[in-house]
């Protein structure tokens, strides 16, 4: 049974940049460049009938077009590092989405990962990697900012059980919904008419 998870997906030429910070570092499992990605919420394993109950709530999901970049490194485990990645610019928009994601899937009764949101695209998973040779990879590679990149949609993706690091698939990709198309929605749910007043 796949994992799922939704997730943002990240523009060529930004993999292109981040791509290009990937070596040096002992023990490292490097990502490859196609699975980047910016996890929003994880679900797990969840059966097909509530992969599509999933499917039809992230479909309702709102929002407005946004910007995000990456503007740091940083390191997951400090005494026993276990990942790399790049610091995605936390927006209130960014936020608001993942949270209205998170409200969505449990209402579903899927509790999505307790751990606090950290917006970040991994670049390497590490074993057995001594915390100096991490933090010197930090300051060797310097700050690290990207261009401003546009964010109008996202998507659920799947992954088999492995030891990490992809190969993900893109199942369904959703774009925002405004409040007129999702009052339409509703509307046409409930089969109501369009004279008929939400309260």
């Amino acid at each position: 049974m796949p994992r799922l998870f939704t997730a943002l997906s990240i523009p060529d030429d930004v993999r292109t940049r981040l791509s290009l910070l990937q070596g040096g570092l002992a023990n490292a499992r490097w990502i490859d460049p196609a699975d980047f990605h910016l996890t929003l919420n994880f679900l797990g394993c969840v059966d097909g009938r509530m992969a599509d109950d999933v499917d039809d709530m992230l479909a309702q999901i709102g929002g407005d077009a946004f910007q995000l970049r990456v503007d740091a490194l940083g390191c997951f485990g400090s005494s026993k590092p276990r990942a790399v990645y790049a610091l995605v610019e936390m927006t209130p928009e960014l936020r608001q989405l993942q949270a209205s994601i998170d409200r969505a899937l449990r209402r579903l009764g899927v509790v999505s990962d307790k751990r606090a949101f950290v917006p970040h695209i991994t670049l390497a998973r590490l074993s057995n990697t001594p915390s100096a040779a991490v933090a010197r990879w930090l300051g060797q590679s310097g700050q690290v900012t990207t261009r401003f990149f546009d964010v109008d949609r996202f998507g659920l993706f799947s992954s088999k059980a492995s030891r990490g690091g992809g190969p993900y698939r893109l199942e369904e990709t959703y774009r925002f919904v405004d409040d007129d198309d999702l009052d339409a929605w509703w509307r046409a749910e409930a089969d109501l008419g369009p004279n008929h007043v939400a309260r």
